[in-house]
């Protein structure tokens, strides 16, 4: 890798999260101030986790720390008028994990670099196996919107692959289709607490016969400002299941989730967390050229669901002449392979009510394999809700960057910018129309002179709902690595609620 090496903290500086509070007060801070409750505004504090990268000692690890620029809310600014802004991040030890073995020790931690400003990204660099997980905050005009990538490339051994994530927020409860127990397959799920209270968590397994008996009946710990990777083929005495929904939630605190994936012939790579259980999903970011797509899908509620399945094409929507439906029973985990699905062109996955009068909660994601034999790669593309406000997604290259479009329903005008580059680069804005039931590919939205990575943020103007996925893919040895960043809103602003003074509190 080319970017300058930076210290891992240097990297957390820059960190933060897009969800979090927002607090309004008077500018001499002394009571609040009145506002629309309809007006939104700038979130003023935000968090992130990261998981641990990799236990590769060959593992080179970027990354890229980006907020969108835009206006500060008042408060956000300092008596000069510029922005005022902080971000912290330090590392999260691994603590013990379940079965009692220590984790390997963290990279020595240096001093914090200096925060950069909103509309330009960063990047730093943390190769090797020692990276820990990270936990990071952000307040002013850093804070709305704040998005950052870990992307590590592990070129050999049993962990080799393209392995990427979107840094999420801390929350309570998470879904994980597309897991699996298989002996061929290693499955962590990654939990990372950003508090300074331990937090407690539950995880269930849910394979293709129902729930699977846990081992584990007093929840996991994980101490505070710790990560703890749980490895899932530990949890339960079962035999191994080939597709497994895994449902983390917390008994105290909160944390963050993610499953990272490790498969000994096809590669690794992070799935995130699906969308909340919903009666349609869709699952944007198919590659073109994938050789294998297979969804797996759970019903948590008391209802099986009985699933309609379309691709939404570049050229149209139609349903596939290899599954047309899946049905799931309640409380069970299924499964379908889509051969030939794409045919060529970059898609996203649909799935409605096959009867439009009956619909039940689910979640759903994708297990997308590259290339053939011994040179395959995967990725994982979970069902992800509409871009309501505003979405960013970073670490996006010259060459292998590509970001694909939906609008399910009806037609819709979205504007696509392009940030300034991580060493250069001018940023650039383009509105496009996504024509009704297609996905397009826009590759062209580059910044002007662009040196390093760049940012791609995307704005809904007008019509239907659109949803995004971004697949970034560098090649390696002969192998198409690859992987798929769907764009969730970075819930970068807040409806503030009417406020005023109000003495008569003060009354006896």
């Amino acid at each position: 890798m080319k970017r300058t090496t930076l210290s891992l903290i240097a990297v957390a500086t820059a960190l933060a999260a897009v969800t979090g509070f927002a607090a309004l007060t008077e500018p001499d801070g002394t009571a609040p101030v009145a506002t629309s409750a309809t007006e939104p505004m700038p979130v003023e504090r935000s968090s992130l986790l990261c998981p641990a990268p990799s236990t590769s000692e060959v593992a080179e690890t970027d990354y890229t720390s980006y907020t969108p620029a835009g206006k500060p809310a008042a408060g956000q600014t300092d008596a000069s008028g510029k922005a005022a802004a902080k971000a912290e991040l330090k590392p999260a030890p691994l603590a013990a994990t379940p079965g009692g073995t220590a984790a390997k020790k963290p990279a020595a931690a240096k001093a914090p670099a200096t925060v950069t400003e909103p509309g330009k990204p960063v990047s730093a660099e943390a190769n090797g196996g020692a990276a820990p997980a990270l936990t990071g905050a952000a307040t002013g005009a850093l804070a709305p919107g704040w998005t950052v990538q870990q992307t590590s490339v592990v070129p050999a051994g049993g962990a080799r692959g393209l392995l990427g994530v979107t840094c999420s927020a801390p929350d309570t409860d998470f879904w994980f289709p597309a897991a699996s127990t298989a002996k061929e397959r290693q499955d962590y799920v990654h939990l990372t607490n950003p508090d300074d209270s331990a937090a407690v968590a539950d995880i269930e397994l849910y394979g293709p016969e129902g729930a699977l008996p846990s081992q584990l009946t007093e929840g996991i710990p994980v101490p505070a400002r710790s990560s703890v990777p749980v490895l899932l083929s530990t949890l339960t005495g079962e035999a191994p299941a080939a597709d497994v929904t895994v449902h983390v939630t917390t008994r105290s605190g909160r944390v963050g989730a993610v499953m990272g994936s490790a498969d000994d012939k096809l590669g690794s790579d992070w799935l995130s967390a699906s969308a909340d259980p919903a009666g349609t999903a869709v699952l944007p970011g198919i590659p073109a050229d994938a050789t294998s797509v297979r969804l797996v899908a759970y019903a948590p509620g008391e209802d099986d669901a009985e699933l309609k399945i379309q691709l939404v094409g570049e050229s149209g929507t139609i349903v596939p002449a290899s599954a047309q439906s899946l049905h799931v029973k309640s409380g069970m985990t299924a499964a379908v392979e889509l051969p030939d699905l794409t045919r060529g062109e970059a898609g996203s996955l649909l799935l409605t009510p096959s009867d439009p009068k009956k619909t039940t909660p689910f979640v759903a994601a994708l297990r997308v394999v590259r290339g053939k034999g011994d040179k395959q790669e995967v990725a994982f593309v979970p069902a992800t809700a509409a871009i309501t406000a505003r979405a960013t997604v970073v670490d996006n290259r010259s060459a292998g960057s590509i970001l694909a479009l939906t609008a399910p329903g009806a037609a819709a005008q979205v504007k696509v910018t392009a940030s300034a580059g991580t060493e250069g680069g001018t940023p650039v804005s383009r509105t496009v129309t996504v024509k009704a039931g297609t996905t397009m590919k826009v590759t062209d939205v580059v910044p002007a002179g662009l040196k390093g990575s760049y940012a791609l943020t995307v704005e809904p103007v007008s019509g239907g709902p659109v949803h995004a996925g971004r697949t970034l893919a560098i090649p390696l040895n002969g192998i198409p690595m690859f992987t798929v960043q769907t764009l969730a809103d970075d819930r970068g602003m807040v409806q503030v609620p009417t406020a005023r003074q109000d003495l008569s509190v003060l009354d006896d």
